[in-house]
């Protein structure tokens, strides 16, 4: 394996950030730890209600599909070692979740989506984790550095919606003929025009 291809496939842990939802999508923002990255994945409004119901700390009445594959993997006395975010092609993430037995042997890797890879994830407490060459391949947020800055972004993602946060990512880094950066709403508009002519 090349140093490129071994850097590629380098596993940096993140933690849950934020959710933004919708009627029809939602995103979840997941946080490189130590790092200053935040990785935004579009997932479907259910399994972003399975992921926020768990993380609320209020159990469901009744079995969601999550928690019906938890206590599955539980009663056979496997538990899920961590879930890795490995790659992006054509727009579309890959996932794997790595299970064991108790004893740390029988282990398998289970090709899943993210969305219900990080969904086990906060059932079985486990790490999660994505591949560097995933950061290399698609837009992500750059984290805030201040408590204030935290608090304010937090609550900016709560509110957008995810088309929103399609218009910050073809936005950033564009410029003016001065060489100015173009705010949010000038790029907006620049690309309206575009889609009329």
């Amino acid at each position: 394996m090349n140093n490129e291809e071994s850097s590629g496939a380098k596993e940096l842990e993140v933690k849950i950030y934020s959710i933004a939802t919708s009627m029809t999508e939602s995103i979840i923002f997941l946080d490189e730890t130590g790092g200053t990255r935040i990785l935004p994945i579009w997932i479907g409004p259910m399994e972003a209600q399975a992921i926020a119901i768990r993380l609320s700390g209020y159990p469901s009445p009744r079995p969601m599909t999550h928690d019906l594959f938890f206590s599955l993997l539980k009663t056979l006395d496997l538990t899920v070692e961590k879930v890795r975010i490995t790659d992006i092609v054509e727009n579309t993430y890959y996932s794997t979740i790595s299970i064991k037995d108790k004893n740390g042997a029988n282990k398998h890797d289970i090709d899943a989506r993210p969305s219900d890879a990080v969904a086990l994830a906060v059932r079985f407490g486990c790490p999660i984790y994505i591949c560097e060459r995933v950061f290399g391949k698609t837009q992500v947020l750059s984290k805030p550095i201040t408590e204030d800055e935290v608090v304010k972004f937090k609550q900016d993602l709560k509110n957008l919606k995810p088309k929103d946060i399609i218009n910050q990512l073809i936005t950033r880094g564009k410029t003016d003929e001065n060489g100015e950066e173009l705010d949010e709403d000038e790029g907006t508009e620049g690309e309206e025009e575009d889609e009329q002519t």
